[in-house]
């Protein structure tokens, strides 16, 4: 009868469904979980933009005028020159590789991370010296997630240690103008690097979409 044959698909579907875990080899593919990586990633950069958006903001009152007025646009000083840019042209930033993108993104935001600790050091402020430790966390987060989606594809991590703030002998800023102007620096181009990397990772995770699963059977003796 059309109801004995509806039950019988029924109850053959559900010993096909409880049985599915004892498979000999059923996987999900590599891909997933690189796109998973790459969305956790793109997820951390939007959250550090925005979270930058206020610190900065708190920062810049903290060291005053004219560092706090929204039209205070000074030339970048060869002080802050070992601050890495993010002033590259945008063109040419596309035209890199995948694993050249990811590396350099790896190396700025470690270099990043070493300021912004020392900044967190010298800072009077306690309000300020916690926003600025959950900041660095976030970051060390962020730099470990990098990581994470460069060995997800393949890409071996960039060699060697993050560049020191300061090398040994290097002079302190001759006046305390300087200091906050070296401050200044390190946050606008932080706020440079992260907008791009968001887009970077925006674009990467439409190459390796995050919500695509690929099952892998490899049944034995069928």
């Amino acid at each position: 009868s059309p109801t004995g044959d509806s039950w019988g698909i029924f109850t053959f579907l559900c010993a096909a469904l409880c049985n599915l875990p004892a498979l000999p080899a059923l996987n999900c593919s590599e891909e997933l979980g690189a796109g998973q990586s790459i969305q956790q990633t793109y997820d951390l950069t939007r959250y550090l933009e925005h979270q930058l958006r206020t610190l900065a903001g708190t920062y810049l009152n903290y060291l005053g005028p004219p560092f706090n007025e929204p039209d205070f646009n000074p030339p970048r000083l060869a002080r802050a020159e070992r601050v890495p840019s993010a002033t590259v042209d945008l063109d040419l930033w596309r035209g890199l590789t995948d694993n050249a993108r990811l590396a350099a993104n790896y190396r700025a935001y470690s270099r990043l991370l070493c300021y912004l600790r020392v900044l967190d050091g010298q800072v009077g402020m306690a309000e300020l010296r916690h926003r600025l430790a959950h900041f660095c966390a976030s970051l060390q987060g962020l730099v470990l997630s990098i990581g994470g989606v460069m060995s997800s594809l393949g890409y071996p991590l960039p060699a060697g240690p993050a560049a020191p703030p300061a090398p040994p002998g290097a002079p302190a800023a001759p006046n305390d103008f300087l200091k906050k102007m070296d401050d200044f620096w390190l946050l606008k181009e932080l706020q440079t690097w992260l907008w791009r990397s968001a887009k970077d990772f925006n674009r990467l995770k439409k190459k390796v979409p995050p919500a695509v699963v690929t099952l892998r059977l490899e049944a034995r003796g069928f």
